[in-house]
């Protein structure tokens, strides 16, 4: 790898990592971003898992230092995700590379929209019914196990009808990530979809971000990263669209 690409993953999953914990969509730069150092797109995809993994882990703990509780409320949507992830997991190796990257950049429509609205957090008590919940969590699931970007702004949307605070929602967010990540990785891994020389350089900046991010988001810090996040997903639909 060039100089200049191992810096571009290095400070892009560096601010990934701070918006995958802060609000979600982190992906949706980091996966362009191995496509521009030269990584086809399913392995761009599944390389891009790693450093999820290990940013997710950071941003969990961090969490749980700052005081954080999330574990109880994650437990009762972790069993459809993670269904739901191995099954998407599976599917999307069935996908060619330049399908994968136009499917990729479709779905960065409908993501940039979420990433529009600000997700406002329901009275307390308001949620679906249980099967409706299960069946909710089993989709986000399976888009995450195939896609992975936006799954963090998808999640905040879902969890603020459980009643969630965004702060918790976060918070919660990163261990369902986690969870997902460990189900969805063994497939692409098994399938030879990592580049790891590159999966290891982003995952070195995902992870400090995710520390960042946790910070940040306790703080207060959402309204900073968001601007950026969403320049972020116009510039990089446009490209993996072949608008330019």
């Amino acid at each position: 790898m060039e100089w200049w690409e191992i810096l571009l993953l290095a400070g892009g999953g560096l601010l990934a990592g701070t918006i995958n914990s802060i609000a979600g969509g982190g992906s949706l730069l980091t996966v362009p971003l191995l496509v521009l150092a030269g990584v086809p797109g399913n392995l761009a995809n599944g390389s891009n898992r790693v450093g999820i993994l290990t940013s997710n882990a950071a941003a969990a703990a961090e969490f749980r230092r700052l005081g954080v509780g999330s574990l109880k409320q994650a437990i009762p949507i972790l069993i459809p995700m993670m269904i739901g992830s191995f099954a998407g997991s599976s599917l999307v190796g069935l996908l060619a590379d330049a399908t994968f990257e136009r499917v990729f950049g479709f779905l960065m429509v409908p993501v940039l929209i979420l990433s529009l609205r600000k997700p406002k957090p329901k009275p307390e008590g308001t949620s679906w019914p249980a099967w409706v919940t299960m069946l909710v969590f089993f989709l986000i699931g399976m888009y995450g196990g195939a896609f992975q970007a936006g799954i963090g702004l998808i999640l905040i949307v879902a969890l603020s009808h459980t009643g969630l605070g965004l702060v918790v929602a976060n918070s919660v967010k990163v261990i369902v990530n986690l969870a997902v990540t460990l189900v969805a990785l063994p497939t692409f891994i098994l399938n030879g979809n990592v580049a790891w020389y590159p999966a290891l350089i982003l995952a070195a900046g995902l992870t400090v971000g995710g520390v960042l991010g946790a910070n940040a988001t306790v703080r207060g810090g959402e309204k900073i990263i968001r601007p950026v996040m969403i320049v972020a997903v116009i510039a990089f639909s446009g490209r993996l669209l072949g608008l330019y």
